[in-house]
């Protein structure tokens, strides 16, 4: 598929933001059912910086300052991605052989995947969590069978319902009301997954959605998607990685479907978010947010956008007075 993503972000402030700081995640990244054949991303008013790197996870993190007064920050990203079907992968790996492989030992070779069992601070290390996923982890079960079934579980137990939780509603809570967004069941899954000793990580991107029948597509009805994915040691190397998204009920090799664009990877939402920063001033303000995904036809062919290879961007803190985490719920 030949999909187009739009992204705009709108803050108006009260009283105007003084000077500012940010970090986007709104690059898509390739892999290996997806490349990107052009990004461009539009900020008003103009930045004073504005610099492109890849973050510790391999993703695209932009950061950008602004030193003049401003009553209003207008952010549109644009992307133009190619997405094409993969295999469904098969393991034999136990998720108990998984388990004892990944537990510390001294004089072990080390596994990045590791540092993704780990509780972070949208997915703590609760019990709740580890008897919730305890049934679908039967003893000898391969590792993809195990998440198909946690997935399954919580796509059936859950209630999909806007407005149901915040962006910062704890994982926990949405365990226990059985409701919330998709951010709010990949974090559940996560930390499930997480509480038996496995790595995954949290995925953000998009979703094409489709109009119901007789019905015209509104632009910026979309919203940005999340979903996870499992470490599977058994597959080739740097295609170890297979996302499942229990909103949806689907899983595949590098994304759920043709239909997924990824745009980030990391622990949890903390780590890319789509738009955070840094404020003095603007102790009141409103967000609107609008995205559209479109499949689109190709009339010619466009050259893939390379990676960045760019040194490890180096942030400077600067003296603030309010910092804002943004970006409506996914969903």
């Amino acid at each position: 598929m030949l999909l187009q993503v739009t992204h705009e972000t709108r803050y108006d402030y009260q009283p105007a933001v003084e000077t500012a700081q940010h970090v986007a995640y709104l690059e898509p990244r390739a892999h290996g059912s997806q490349s990107v054949l052009s990004h461009s991303l539009l900020i008003n008013p103009q930045p004073a910086q504005q610099r492109s790197a890849p973050d510790v996870f391999g993703n695209h993190r932009c950061f950008f300052s602004l030193q003049v007064p401003h009553g209003i920050l207008q952010v549109r990203a644009c992307s133009l991605v190619s997405t094409r079907e993969a295999e469904k992968p098969a393991s034999n790996l136990p998720w108990e052989t998984l388990r004892d492989r990944l537990r510390y030992q001294a004089g072990t070779v080390y596994e990045p995947a590791a540092e993704f069992v780990f509780a972070s601070a949208f997915v703590p290390r609760q019990l709740e969590f580890a008897g919730y996923a305890r049934p679908s982890f039967v003893a000898g079960t391969d590792v993809l069978s195990v998440a198909r079934d946690l997935m399954e579980r919580i796509h059936t137990d859950f209630t999909y319902e806007t407005n149901s939780t915040q962006i910062n509603t704890p994982a926990l809570q949405a365990l226990e009301q059985r409701k919330g967004v998709c951010q709010d069941f990949a974090h559940i899954m996560l930390a499930c997954w997480r509480s038996m000793g496995l790595p995954a990580r949290y995925v953000s991107g998009y979703l094409l959605t489709r109009p119901p029948p007789g019905q015209v597509k509104l632009i910026g009805s979309d919203a940005s998607h999340a979903w996870v994915s499992v470490y599977v040691p058994d597959l080739p190397e740097g295609e170890r990685w297979v996302d499942f998204d229990p909103t949806n009920n689907r899983w595949g090799w590098h994304a759920p479907g043709v239909d997924y664009v990824t745009v980030a990877t990391g622990r949890d939402f903390g780590d890319v978010s789509p738009l955070r920063g840094v404020i003095h001033g603007g102790s009141r303000h409103t967000l609107t947010v609008g995205v559209t995904v479109e499949e689109i036809g190709m009339e010619a062919p466009v050259a893939p956008v390379p990676d960045h290879n760019d040194a490890p961007l180096r942030m400077e803190a600067a003296p603030v007075a309010t910092q804002s985490q943004s970006q409506s719920q996914s969903g």
